[in-house]
């Protein structure tokens, strides 16, 4: 098999331009996953082709389809990962669209994020959501991008299981769950009720704000309940992905021992 020993092959240039631009991404409906893990969870359906580094293909070639994998020598393999210790294994996957109704699920716990900026959150929250039994995650257009390799790290593989979706309208998203049956709960300040002390046995969207600025008025404004986490000592709030996760295995409690 061939290798590719040059970083000025356009392949390799390729690469490179997808690990950092969201536009050449989008343009390609394609996305970068590193690590064995992540190849080998990849969905035989969207797994468009695989990189892998000279000398880990030699350890382990019995992994791959020789049809669809191209070899790179180490130092051209450390140029495309964006990873500072690359694992050795790299692949392009079909993009993701879904629409807001595949988020409902049977009986819908929504995670509903507004201009979330930090991609290790984002990344979190998936992951969480996975284990928590979320339906599905609803994205204003100001979150970051979901396919930004930082954010697919942190998912840890859930980016091929929880159905999500960005909104340019997301007051009108807000407004068709609600039409839906969906009671929205706010992670506030002004919250007057605990997290714990509310019913999340029906269908629930919970809203999480920007990390520093948490949610704009307007959104907050179409909330059915305002929550809070109680806190100790002399601190405000939770991380984002933190504060998400409190409530989500809140409601997985609910739900499961219902």
């Amino acid at each position: 098999m061939n290798c590719i020993t040059s970083t000025s092959n356009a392949q390799v240039k390729q690469l490179i331009q997808l690990q950092k631009k969201g536009k050449e991404r989008n343009a390609q409906d394609v996305f970068i996953v590193e690590g064995i893990k992540m190849y080998q969870e990849a969905p035989a359906d969207r797994l468009v082709h695989t990189y892998v580094s000279e000398s880990f293909y030699q350890k382990h070639s019995s992994l791959f389809d020789d049809r669809q994998v191209t070899l790179l020598s180490d130092r051209v393999f450390e140029s495309v990962s964006d990873t500072r210790t690359p694992q050795g294994v790299l692949c392009l996957v079909r993009q993701y669209h879904y629409e807001i109704r595949e988020l409902y699920g049977e009986n819908p716990l929504i995670m509903v994020l507004e201009n979330l900026q930090d991609p290790g959150n984002l990344g979190t929250i998936l992951r969480t959501g996975e284990g928590a039994g979320v339906t599905g995650i609803l994205m204003s257009s100001g979150c970051v991008d979901l396919y930004n390799p930082k954010v697919i790290r942190s998912t840890m593989g859930s980016i091929y299981r929880m159905p999500f979706c960005y909104t340019d309208d997301l007051k009108q998203s807000l407004a068709e769950l609600k039409a839906a049956g969906v009671t929205l709960y706010a992670a506030h300040l002004r919250g007057t009720g605990t997290y714990d002390g509310q019913s999340y046995r029906t269908p629930t969207g919970f809203l999480i704000g920007n990390e520093s600025r948490g949610l704009t008025g307007g959104t907050a404004e179409l909330a059915d309940v305002y929550i809070k986490i109680p806190m100790c000592g002399q601190v405000e709030s939770l991380n984002a992905a933190v504060a998400s996760a409190v409530l989500m295995y809140e409601a997985n409690r609910q739900r499961r021992y219902s």
